[in-house]
């Protein structure tokens, strides 16, 4: 049966309940580096959620809240209005840093949007992130994903095939090195050559290239777990040859990449998911290095194939052969170098 191409699974509780595990190597330092934070018809994921997830019995002492279209001005200017939702990460963050909701830091850095194709005309809206940010906004998502197949295409979201490559996203991309901020990528695997070429472009920035690198195993691509998997492959490799790219370990519990989690009884196990990651992430590490890796949640969007503490599990389970050195990068320290976090004790 085809796979749907709808991109959010519906999150169910009741069925997540039936796979809750306990946390192993409880006493591991995390730092999420990839979350959303939002209010919407039918799905409120704001701080209590997330502080409801965190509570699974991992140490998780900081997070990153990356963009997505939450609590945008209604007002004003249109380039201006994503900045509402940095002023609303960055409350979030001030409720953290009272003590009141424990140790953890959600929010500890904050990736906004920015229309990067107003080129230079880009710098007052980076600004304003800047300036309502409170000290804790790093870098921008502009999404690039883009494919031909219109199905596998975010309604919210309308890249053209050659945005990354256009002089005004690169003008607008330039006010990134001016300020010192980062780039977050979301993309599909098959425009990881067009990443390459950005990254090269401009060394300075630093970038990020989110959820392992967009694999897609629906539509067109269902059936071609293979053929993909080699494809992916090859680009990755390439890329990895950009010293100023490292990558987001995670985000395969979105429909996009087609594993069917969600289609089981009960959610699956931490080891399930383990074995099923595995084939995607440890080419990552081994091209990239610790050093440049980072496990992600991808929450509430990963919510809808498993539970957070699972995800974890599995993270640890994928990570039980490293060193104490190499699971410190993974966990939390790549993250906290990217983002230019504060350094928890511990």
């Amino acid at each position: 049966m085809a796979r749907s191409t709808q991109h959010y699974i519906p999150v169910r509780e009741d069925w997540l309940a039936l796979g809750r595990e306990e946390a192993l190597d409880p006493g591991q330092r995390i730092v999420d580096p990839h979350h959303h934070l939002w209010d919407r018809p039918g799905w409120r994921y704001l701080l209590d959620d997330i502080l409801a997830d965190i509570r699974t019995g991992h140490d998780v002492r900081a997070t990153v809240m990356v963009q997505a279209r939450a609590m945008h001005r209604a007002e004003g200017p249109e380039a201006m209005r994503p900045v509402g939702e940095t002023e609303f990460a960055n409350g979030v963050a001030a409720m953290c840093a009272s003590g009141i909701y424990g140790e953890v830091r959600v929010c500890a850095g904050i990736v906004g949007h920015a229309d990067l194709t107003l080129g230079d005309g880009v710098r007052p809206v980076l600004e304003a992130h800047l300036a309502a940010g409170g000290g804790r906004f790093r870098g921008i998502r502009h999404i690039a994903t883009w494919d031909p197949d219109p199905a596998l295409l975010n309604p919210a979201y309308t890249p053209a095939e050659e945005m990354m490559a256009s002089d005004a996203f690169r003008a607008g991309f330039a006010q990134l090195a001016a300020l010192g901020l980062s780039f977050d990528a979301w993309i599909y695997f098959h425009q990881i050559p067009r990443l390459a070429a950005l990254a090269r472009a401009f060394p300075q920035v630093p970038i990020v290239l989110d959820h392992c690198g967009g694999i897609l195993g629906i539509g067109r691509y269902e059936g071609r777990r293979d053929a993909v998997h080699a494809e992916w492959l090859g680009h990755m490799r390439d890329l990895a040859t950009c010293p100023n790219v490292m990558v987001k370990l995670g985000g395969l519990g979105m429909r996009l990449p087609g594993f069917g989690f969600e289609d089981g009884p009960r959610p699956p196990d931490s080891a399930t998911l383990a074995a099923a990651w595995k084939p995607w992430m440890e080419p990552v590490v081994e091209l990239f290095g610790t050093g440049r890796c980072m496990f992600e949640s991808n929450f509430p969007v990963d919510k809808g194939s498993y539970g957070y503490g699972e995800g974890w599990n599995a993270f640890k389970r994928l990570a039980a052969q490293a060193s104490a050195e190499e699971k410190a990068d993974l966990f939390w320290r790549s993250a906290t170098s990217f983002y230019r976090l504060p350094t928890t004790p511990g």
